[in-house]
């Protein structure tokens, strides 16, 4: 069924079915629900190319992911990239995902943005000083960042969690739980959020007259593998920290295998927080000492980047620029007191 056999069935001109089936405010409820129970009983789907003439729209959201020989996949972002999904089929809108070699981003988001192919664009790992930031800015399409670039001016779009707020809650837990000795597995230094998670621990720790020794930080990517090599570092120090905060719940998996292999006991020889992003096949409290984990869940941020920008488009209502969600701090069998000596 095309357009115009769905505007014969429904008595409608085609142009007041098509704004129906693109939110437009003009057309009243009763219309749009009418239009799209047509639909849901038609099976109609709309004709892409047609759609993008008549409504000057491409009904899609565009990212660039950054791709090259050795760089890591990660498997936090497909968490994200479910989220934005299960709105964007609400709407009806598709992806265009251009891959790029890291060090062209800014190339490929201006040429996605000017390709005509995507009516909005998001973009993540956002880096201190993020380079893309004024090339976003200048553009006339409407973006979101997920997270934020410290050291740039704060005039952009975002969604981000407090990440400094979270891991200074964290610290602040292991140093009333009596721990003194501290260890951070970080993601790559160069990203926004573990330079935020670095400077929470600092804080708190400083509070106590405590300093975070450079030897005790790690800065990889959030694998598995990397979080056993660090814990293996950890454990090899003179002396060795009684208190790690990870930055993913993938980078402790590593970490435990190494703990539990030196015949230590998670939550009594040494007690272990991570950051958990609620990871449908890495539960926190499916681990054999149930993690006490900084929760933020990506899937919701995904949804949420994704409401906002089809809401822009489809003027939908007025959203905040900027929102800062508060990570919740669970605590579970990992932490316990610091041990003796």
């Amino acid at each position: 069924m095309n357009l115009k056999q769905l505007s014969q069935m429904l008595g409608l001109s085609q142009t007041t079915v098509s704004r129906a089936l693109n939110g437009y405010p003009e057309v009243n409820r009763e219309t749009r629900e009418r239009v799209l129970q047509a639909v849901r009983e038609t099976g109609y789907r709309p004709n892409k190319a047609a759609q993008r003439l008549a409504t000057g729209k491409a009904g899609s959201l565009g990212l660039v992911m950054p791709t090259a020989p050795g760089h890591p996949s990660d498997v936090h972002f497909g968490e994200f990239l479910t989220g934005l999904g299960e709105e964007a089929l609400r709407h009806d809108f598709h992806f265009v995902i251009t891959p790029a070699d890291p060090n062209d981003e800014v190339g490929a988001l201006r040429r996605l943005a000017i390709s005509g192919n995507v009516d909005a664009l998001f973009v993540a790992y956002m880096r201190g000083h993020d380079p893309r930031l004024d090339m976003l800015k200048s553009l006339s399409i409407p973006f979101v960042v997920h997270g934020r670039s410290i050291g740039s001016e704060p005039d952009y779009p975002y969604l981000d969690i407090d990440n400094e707020a979270a891991f200074y809650d964290a610290t602040k837990l292991l140093l009333q739980l009596g721990h003194r000795r501290f260890a951070v597995m970080n993601g790559p230094e160069h990203l926004d959020f573990a330079i935020r998670r670095k400077m929470g621990v600092g804080a708190a720790l400083a509070e106590r007259g405590l300093t975070l020794d450079e030897v005790c930080v790690t800065h990889t990517a959030m694998t598995d593998e990397q979080g056993l090599f660090a814990m293996e570092r950890f454990l090899q120090l003179p002396e060795r920290p009684t208190a790690i905060l990870c930055s993913s719940t993938v980078l402790a998996l590593g970490a435990i295998r190494i703990i539990n292999q030196a015949g230590l006991k998670l939550g009594e020889d040494i007690s272990l927080i991570a950051h958990d992003d609620v990871l449908p096949l890495l539960k926190p409290e499916n681990f054999s000492v149930p993690l006490t984990t900084t929760r933020s869940p990506l899937r919701a941020a995904g949804v949420r980047i994704a409401e906002r920008l089809i809401g822009q488009i489809k003027d939908l209502g007025s959203y905040p620029e900027q929102e800062l969600w508060k990570a919740e701090l669970i605590v579970r069998a990992s932490t316990g007191a610091a041990p003796a000596g």
